[in-house]
């Protein structure tokens, strides 16, 4: 009776403390009573009152009708106000039992019938998921799904149209269940001692004739065989450390076919590494980004270096760069095959310098690597090749995605990001401004400018444009369009005609939060698009918790912290971003079915908070290098602090799901269905399969078949989704972190394989590894 005495006396003493704290900053009155009440419950247990139970069910009562008031019939925000007080009403209701003291007779019938309310959500559909399907019935003939073979995937999104779609259809919604392991292999290339936080395996492989193809952390090039998963040789760009990079990652290669044959000759097995073959001439070329910022042309067939591009097969993209300080500047992502030239865009550091290199976007000729035109946003209207001593704009926003591009247009499509420092706006140029948190249309052949549309004027959130965007034909009311489809990181998805970049589906400007810092400003409207998954504004009832107590702690941040809604200006007093930085959507974009007109997506809800420091309140030996952390902003008057917004024990301070899968249908704008994604089975030690809706970072693909695949999320598994309803139809146990996108292609005895990258991801914390995995049907 004494331990339960005290233990009620502190869990009062600190919901008192807490919700007193709480009130005084405008919050809820609830929990200055609930304390109240535990230490009264205290003291009459201490005293072997029987009022105590009755006092107790009371406490029960009104804790379910604010619970349901703040959050109605949900489960994870019911269950986390109740649980902990249903839990501690046990003992009260066996030592009334068990000492024949009554006072159970009341709170007994008020445990069962809030117990039962509580779990009652289970039974329910969530308040969150959509219920619909998707039709599978209609289909368009002659749609343009890229020039690539059927069993072949050509380019990072399978063609550079950037669908993310296959024709093929052997597996289905009714046989996805019998997929089994058909092989794996593993790289060698895992994270080292000497590697920055953010190390991952996000590439997608391209599959060629006979071999699959994929990058690695470090940039190794690995070709294998499509059948088996036999290792047929390694290209190591032997690429060096180097702690002032953001990113050690490659995304995926690119390709350019033979000009001279249909098909390539079979991929050879190297018995020496290929970076120590002698060049040679090439016809087809792989495409290698590297890390410490160059560009490789290798052969597919041996992974010798192609000598007839640029110094022997390497290009250096440091080339005219205003400043060139190590590890500052590199390209994450394939670089854009089109219309005879190689277009190669770069990742810049955010954060780290006002003075850092350029974004420039590059076209060099696909053959020789001779430069044919550069379009830098700091500079747009000059794209004839620069002069050898000339330098490009200091720190322009930069593309750090996936671009795409229609050929028959003659343009290519880049998502563009921002100008670092990306919370301060006051270093932008005109220009600048223009072309940042957009998505631009550039001539294949000049670079110039076609149409670009902007997505956040004045972004001071990082918001940059993450994914590639998606190009299909798009029945509309007033005729067929050629559509380009983009989802970004505030959860807007935007559908543009991409021959003149006039939306299809509305834009409009919505206002937003003023009040920036002095010598900043804000943007006073912000564009929001008619298909779009931007969640409703968070308040204090959406603040969550594993227990009543460290919902409190995220209740009473909250109310400290600055927040309007979407679009509230970074502040030193630190702001809520919602949707944060990682994005409703990120680079794993979405996918496309040309055929039938639809798209699968996984938004997720994670909020962010970003805080301003002084740079004369600040430790300078305390920033880091990293997106996360404080940020050190060389030659800015403010560092900046980027971090999720999490409880004390770790998990996000909103309620779940944070993460969804979603299908809609791309003729009318509709979300046909949305149902929670993932379990929180690798988020705990406790392996507990429950599926409550997880981040993850990613992307899907689509096959005619009416299968989706995806890894993504934060628990090792790939699954296979029913396009139509949102279904999941299967599941395998990834050996690591799925963070990148799968492809599928036919083997060579005409069998479907779906291969997914599995090494982890080192800023979200999953599984880290080195695996290549592949599934097909059992026969």
């Amino acid at each position: 009776m004494i331990v339960l005495s005290v233990l009620f006396w502190a869990i009062g003493l600190a919901l008192l403390v807490g919700g007193g704290w709480l009130v005084s900053l405008g919050g809820s009155l609830y929990y200055v009573i609930a304390g109240i009440a535990f230490i009264a419950v205290a003291l009459l247990l201490k005293k072997r009152s029987k009022v105590a139970n009755f006092l107790y069910a009371l406490l029960l009562i009104g804790t379910l009708i604010w619970s349901i008031m703040e959050s109605g019939l949900s489960w994870w925000p019911l269950a986390t106000r109740m649980g902990l007080f249903l839990v501690l009403a046990i003992p009260l209701l066996l030592m009334a039992y068990f000492k024949h003291r009554g006072g159970s007779r009341f709170l007994f019938p008020v445990w069962l019938a809030t117990a039962l309310v509580t779990l009652s959500p289970l039974f329910m559909t969530s308040p969150t998921t959509i219920e619909g399907e998707l039709t599978r019935s209609v289909t368009l003939p002659d749609t343009d799904m890229g020039d690539v073979a059927q069993g072949e995937w050509n380019a990072y999104g399978r063609s550079n149209l950037g669908q993310r779609f296959s024709p093929l259809s052997q597996i289905t919604p009714d046989n996805a269940n019998q997929l089994q392991l058909a092989w794996q292999y593993q790289t060698g290339d895992k994270k080292g001692p000497k590697d920055i936080g953010e190390t991952t395996y996000e590439a997608t492989p391209l599959k060629l004739a006979n071999a699959l193809y994929v990058c690695t952390p470090h940039n190794w090039l690995v070709a294998l065989d499509a059948d088996t998963g036999e290792e047929q040789w390694v290209y190591d760009a032997k690429v060096p450390a180097d702690s002032q990079r953001q990113h050690q990652t490659c995304r995926g290669v690119s390709y350019l076919p033979p000009s001279n044959m249909d098909t390539l000759p079979p991929v050879q097995k190297a018995s020496v590494p290929a970076e120590s073959l002698n060049s040679m001439q090439c016809d087809a070329q792989l495409f290698l980004p590297t890390s410490d910022a160059r560009l490789i042309a290798v052969d597919p067939t041996t992974g010798a270096r192609c000598a007839n591009f640029a110094d022997n097969g390497v290009l250096d993209l440091m080339h005219n760069m205003p400043f060139k300080q190590s590890g500052y500047y590199y390209s994450t992502s394939p670089p854009l095959v089109a219309g005879g030239v190689v277009i190669v865009a770069g990742s810049v550091n955010d954060n780290y310098d006002i003075n850092s290199p350029s974004g420039v976007i590059r076209a060099y000729d696909v053959k020789t690597g001779a430069l044919k035109w550069n379009w830098d946003s700091g500079n747009p209207e000059d794209t004839a090749p620069i002069g050898t001593d000339d330098v490009y704009a200091t720190s322009s926003p930069n593309s750090w995605s996936v671009a795409s591009a229609d050929e028959k247009l003659g343009l290519a499509y880049f998502p563009m990001g921002n100008r670092t420092p990306d919370q301060l706006g006051m270093y932008r140029s005109p220009a600048e401004e223009k072309y940042a948190t957009s998505v631009v249309a550039l001539s294949l052949e000049t670079g110039q400018v076609s149409w670009v549309q902007q997505f956040v004027h004045h972004d001071l959130w990082d918001m940059d444009t993450p994914a590639q965007p998606s190009l299909l034909d798009l029945d509309t009311p007033s005729g067929k369009q050629p559509a380009l489809v983009v989802p970004t990181k505030q959860g807007d998805v935007y559908v543009l005609n991409r021959a003149t970049g006039e939306p299809i589906f509305p834009i409009t400007e919505e206002p937003a939060p003023q009040g920036a810092i002095p010598g900043e400003y804000t943007a006073k409207t912000q564009p929001t698009s008619a298909l779009s998954f931007k969640p409703a504004d968070l308040t204090e009832a959406d603040m969550w918790g594993a227990t009543p107590l460290d919902q409190l702690l995220c209740r009473i941040e909250f109310k400290q912290l600055r927040y309007e809604g979407r679009y509230t200006p970074p502040s030193e007093q630190g702001s809520i971003v919602y949707p944060g930085n990682f994005g409703v959507f990120n680079w794993g974009s979405i996918a496309v079915d040309p055929k039938r007109q639809q798209m699968f997506g996984m938004p997720l809800y994670l909020a962010f908070t970003s805080t301003l420091v002084p740079k004369a309140d600040l430790d300078l030996s305390e920033t880091n290098k990293g997106e996360q952390g404080v940020n050190s902003n060389d030659g800015a008057d403010f560092a900046v602090q980027l971090k999720p917004f999490l409880s004390p024990l770790g998990v996000p301070c909103q309620q779940p799901p944070w993460g969804f899968v979603a299908g809609v249908d791309l003729k009318t704008g509709k979300t046909a269905w949305q149902h929670k994604n993932g379990t929180i089975e690798d988020m705990t030690p406790f392996k507990l399969p429950i599926t409550i809706g997880v981040p993850g970072i990613g992307g899907p693909v689509i096959t005619d078949g009416g299968v989706v695949f995806m890894a993504a999320a934060v628990d090792n598994y790939l699954r296979a989704y029913d396009l139509s309803t949102g279904e999941e139809l299967w599941k395998g146990r990834l050996p690591a972190g799925g963070q990148a996108t799968p492809m599928t292609y036919l083997n060579s005895k005409g069998e479907q394989m779906v291969v997914q990258v599995a090494g982890g991801h080192g800023s979200i914390g999953t599984t880290i590894g080195d695996y290549v995995v592949a599934y097909k049907l059992k026969k």
